[in-house]
């Protein structure tokens, strides 16, 4: 008897493999004789690199490469088991933790790293990448990741910034790294947001990076005057506006696709083989509620099982309202570290050893 287990991380408490291997120990506690699949995943955003790297028996690296206030930092990312498909973490290179709260302001921020990472994987031999674009400290379109990928903005600075963009005069793509015509770049992208507007990059994000209200106004007037000269590239297209307009500069500059996030690592990970003799399957994350069907970890797994007819239970960290939604998109059923009573902090504090007492209670029941 095969169970997949399938979880994300726990956020300040656990790895997704810290989870994935405390649920095993539970599994196995109670089920000696089951054969364990341990198979940690992620939704594209903190935790991918880790989760896939260990999903599929890949390697980590580090690289050298320009931080968002244009300082150097070692920025992790991961070459796949498979030595072809590398997988980035943008926030490793322009993340709003590298900017200390005094210094957040996306008029002068850069993903210029996130170009050198790309260029990165590029040497290492990927003919693949994926790329996760959560939690960025940047509003500069993508245009200082094509900056360190060979492409010039005229008027622009050097590395470009979100400040920047009203003075760009004309984009050549002459010398922008031929080997983008011959690798696929897939993002890990699940919010919808344009590139400009109310909805839009500068107007929803920037503010908790740093922006005033008159910088949002620039910083949305300069990604407009960046779309006039990308007319090539619809500014509107969902997921345009995510992390500053990096999802549209990908786009524009790097020949590559949006994609859900969840779905992406599914694939990475070869989940669909994996599940198919399984006669379970156990996920989990620190938190499900309503929300969770709007892309989160839980729900992506359980619909891809559910696509092979085997159900899935969620092992989380705590329950919020509107959970009981999850059971009509995939879920089988719920547990949660906290239901007996337990506090959030030793949940947090214990994650790990709760975890596997928790599926060594639960998992049983549903075989």
């Amino acid at each position: 008897m095969k169970i997949l287990v399938a979880p994300d991380s726990f956020k300040e408490s656990m790895t997704a493999a810290e989870a994935a291997a405390a649920i095993g120990r539970g599994i196995t506690a109670v089920l000696p004789q089951a054969q364990i699949d341990l198979c940690p995943v992620a939704d594209g955003g903190e935790g991918t690199v880790d989760a896939l790297v260990h999903a599929t028996g890949g390697r980590v690296c580090t690289t050298c490469v320009m931080g968002p206030l244009g300082i150097d930092v070692q920025a992790k990312w991961g070459l796949l088991g498979d030595g072809e498909t590398a997988v980035i973490e943008m926030a490793e290179a322009a993340g709003l933790h590298l900017a200390p709260a005094d210094q957040r302001d996306p008029t002068r921020t850069t993903t210029y790293g996130v170009g050198q990472l790309i260029a990165a994987a590029l040497d290492a031999g990927a003919r693949r990448i994926i790329l996760g674009i959560g939690g960025s400290a940047t509003t500069d379109g993508g245009t200082g990741m094509a900056q360190a990928l060979g492409v010039q903005f005229e008027g622009g600075s050097t590395p470009m910034t979100g400040g920047a963009l009203g003075d760009v005069t004309a984009i050549d793509l002459a010398g922008r790294d031929p080997r983008l015509g011959e690798v696929e770049i897939v993002v890990a992208c699940d919010v919808t947001n344009p590139l400009t507007g109310p909805r839009g990059a500068a107007a929803v994000y920037g503010p908790q990076k740093g922006a005033t209200a008159e910088q949002v106004l620039t910083l949305d007037a300069g990604l407009a005057h960046l779309a006039t000269l990308v007319d090539y590239v619809d500014a509107t297209l969902p997921g345009a506006g995510a992390a500053g307009g990096l999802g549209f500069g990908l786009v524009a500059f790097a020949d590559a696709r949006l994609e859900r996030g969840i779905n992406l690592v599914l694939e990475a990970v070869d989940f669909d083989t994996r599940v198919r003799d399984a006669a379970l399957v156990i996920t989990g994350e620190g938190r499900l509620d309503g929300q969770s069907i709007q892309g989160k970890t839980c729900l992506g797994v359980a619909q891809a099982a559910q696509k092979h007819g085997v159900k899935t239970i969620a092992l989380v960290g705590c329950l919020g309202a509107d959970v009981e939604q999850t059971l009509a998109h995939g879920l089988t059923t719920y547990h949660s570290l906290v239901e007996d009573g337990t506090s959030p902090e030793r949940a947090m504090r214990e994650g790990p050893a709760l975890l596997e007492a928790l599926a060594q209670r639960v998992v049983p029941d549903y075989l």
